[in-house]
């Protein structure tokens, strides 16, 4: 083996000069080879061969050693079995290093003798190779993480075994005792909770192993990094340090190790305590000028976010719980829904929302095909430009009164009856499969080309109408549990949790809570929008009459409040001021262009599926709708992802759905202003 060694290093040298003589641009560097004297190059090769071949004689002796020392210690009555399973552990961690070091040099032979034979100019080769050689590296970190942690669980074990030793020749007083017996009962409580989370996992589909950077900071000493001197320190922490992989992603710890000791995201806590402190100002001076506080809010996500002060590090955590504060605002939504008022604008709104996708999609189409892009971009940003801002109207239609009248039709009715139905439609999108179907992945470069088979077409087309009959069975049984539970729970669990909360309000708000989840949950089983399960608990409260909806809504509406701040201040992470100010001019043309077509479709639509005597209402419900969902962040990130999209149409889409989204209030005042009587006029809050 050692010869085989030699001469592929020896061959590897000749080979690599016999490739660079071939290439002129490398003659320069053969001549200073040259210049130095062959006789020195070649005794720099066999002195290193001979010293490679010591080692791995001397290797092999020590592996021989080392298993007669353990066939020693194993025939060795005189210790205790987890004595003698400690040494034998020790001496094969010591014979796995030296292999895995054996390893580590054939494998760096056979990487250059693998890139001496390749051609510099082939960027592919390269490519591969260094992919085959960060592979390498990775699994050699993974083994090498293993042996570090045995080594430090062997460490333990020598120390227990020195205070074992210790104590038998003392005697233990009655505290010591004590303490030993809690000692034991602490360790066979770690071995019990250990997840082995990182072993377990290692050798699973899709794991893959990274290199990442380790950031820890010292909190006394206002953030800066801890030196060298406090190593044992750093791998004694909590964990709570920030780690940065080499795509430049951030994560914090979900779970530690050790459940037993407590442990805070301060990152997290940080984050909301600077969203809550700047959303009080700058909401507070919109509020002076005449705009709506929200507007506030999202100049605050904006300041914070990535393209301001940058000081938001838990980006992901922030949003998570804004998604909250659009959750218990469908749920409000839904409570002031009565059934009357959902027998009234059901038929309007599902025939009204479907009328307006399949415009969208069509017009989507039309310019796809204008523009000269992809059928599937066109129908997928088309899907995602058609539905609307539910958390946003219903900040337009907070306060005011409400048109309950038996028979009438009121515009606030309709336009949230609307927007519901178009959360209902976020089921298909929201489905992981729905971004692709067997047989063809979406992706750039083959979209195009699938679209033009006629047999693709077709099962893609079928691939549809199968996701929306399954969307329509999904909404038949969650309808069906909701008819169950308005019959058989809802009055005995409201009349429990009444009679349990007088004189304390908490039970009162957790019961509600916790039924917003349950349905929040069922939908979300059943592959239906977790928003419409929202609006649908709300809705069943809402059969008990004015008296809970009442008193629910007295529990619930400060918790909204506050986490629909967060949800405004997250859409503001997401507006870049500088791409808007470097495309302005373009960003402004579609936005406009989207709103008024919008604004046009959606009267369209209400003008022929509207009664005669409540066709006034159009134009409100109209204004309404002419902006677009902040749902079309999640989903132009997933498309993106998939490849249905590129990053310079992610960015236009994230755009122009902000700036929809600023100018949402604008039109609706302007409208409300010219066809809504005054004391029906929403005020917008």
């Amino acid at each position: 083996m050692q010869q085989v060694v030699c001469w592929l290093l020896c061959l590897g040298t000749a080979a690599a000069l016999a490739v660079l003589q071939k290439d002129q641009v490398a003659q320069h560097a053969i001549k200073l080879y040259r210049t130095k004297g062959a006789t020195h190059g070649h005794s720099w090769v066999a002195s290193n061969c001979k010293r490679l071949v010591g080692l791995l004689r001397q290797k092999n002796v020590v592996v021989k050693k080392l298993a007669a020392a353990a066939d020693a210690v194993g025939r060795d009555r005189t210790l205790s079995d987890p004595e003698r399973h400690f040494q034998v552990h020790t001496l094969e961690v010591f014979q796995k290093e030296l292999n895995e070091s054996e390893h580590l040099v054939f494998q760096a032979v056979h990487s250059l003798q693998r890139a001496l034979q390749g051609d510099y100019r082939d960027v592919v080769n390269m490519k591969e190779s260094s992919r085959q050689r960060l592979e390498a590296l990775r699994e050699a970190a993974i083994k090498e993480e293993q042996e570090y942690v045995e080594l430090v669980a062997a460490e333990k074990h020598q120390q227990e075994a020195v205070k074992s030793a210790l104590a038998q020749n003392k005697t233990l007083s009655m505290l010591d005792e004590i303490l030993e017996d809690v000692r034991k009962a602490a360790d066979r409580l770690e071995e019990e909770i250990e997840e082995h989370a990182f072993d377990n996992n290692k050798q699973m589909k899709g794991v893959n192993v990274e290199a990442v950077l380790r950031v820890e900071e010292d909190e006394e000493n206002g953030g800066k990094r801890k030196n060298k001197s406090r190593q044992k320190e750093v791998e004694d922490d909590l964990g709570l340090s920030m780690l940065i992989d080499s795509q430049n992603n951030q994560y914090v710890l979900t779970k530690p190790r050790d459940s037993t000791m407590p442990r805070a995201d301060h990152h997290f806590i940080k984050d909301l305590v600077s969203v809550v402190m700047l959303s009080l100002p700058c909401g507070w001076i919109c509020t002076l000028v005449g705009l709506p506080p929200m507007f506030g809010y999202i100049i605050c996500g904006v300041l914070l976010g990535p393209s301001g002060l940058n000081s938001i590090k838990s980006m992901v955590q922030v949003e998570t719980l804004g998604e909250l504060g659009v959750f218990f605002t469908l749920f409000v939504v839904g409570l002031e829904f009565s059934p009357e008022r959902l027998r009234k604008v059901w038929k309007t709104s599902v025939q009204g929302s479907c009328y307006l996708s399949l415009l969208m999609i069509g017009a989507g189409l039309l310019w796809g095909q204008v523009l000269r892009i992809r059928p599937t971009q066109t129908v997928f940003i088309s899907t995602c430009l058609s539905l609307s801002s539910t958390p946003l109207v219903s900040r337009f239609l907070a306060g005011g009164s409400r048109g309950d009248k038996e028979g009438d039709l009121d515009y606030s009715s309709v336009l949230l009856g609307m927007l519901v139905m178009q959360d209902v439609q976020l089921g298909p999108l929201h489905r992981r499969h729905a971004y692709s179907y067997p047989g063809t992945e979406w992706r750039p470069g083959q979209v195009s080309l699938s679209f033009c088979s006629l047999h693709v077409f077709l099962f893609g087309s079928l691939r549809v109408l199968y996701l929306l009959a399954q969307v329509l069975v999904s909404l038949a049984a969650v309808l069906l549990l909701c008819l169950l539970l308005k019959s058989f729970l809802i009055g005995p669990y409201y009349k429990k949790l009444h009679v349990e909360s007088k004189g304390n309000k908490e039970i009162l708000v957790l019961g509600m809570a916790a039924f917003v989840f349950f349905m929040l949950t069922v939908t979300e089983f059943f592959d239906v929008s977790m928003e419409l399960g929202c609006f649908l608990a709300g809705a069943l409260l809402s059969t008990q009459g004015h008296m809970v909806t009442t008193e629910v809504m007295g529990c619930i509406e400060p918790i909204r409040d506050f986490l629909a701040i967060i949800f405004f201040a997250s859409i503001g992470l997401h507006v870049f001021p500088t791409f808007v100010l470097y495309e302005l001019t373009i960003l402004l043309v579609l936005t406009l262009t989207l709103v008024i077509m919008k604004f046009v479709m959606a009267v369209l639509v209400l003008s022929a599926i509207l009664p005669p005597g409540s066709r006034h209402i159009r134009w409100v419900v109209s204004a309404g709708l002419a902006q677009v969902s902040e749902f079309s962040f999640v989903l132009s990130s997933r498309a993106r992802r998939a490849g249905i999209i590129s990053r310079e149409v992610y960015l236009l889409v994230l755009s122009v759905t902000t700036l929809s989204l600023l100018l949402a209030p604008v039109l609706w005042r302007v409208t409300t202003h010219r066809w809504v009587p005054r004391a029906e006029r929403k005020t917008i809050t």
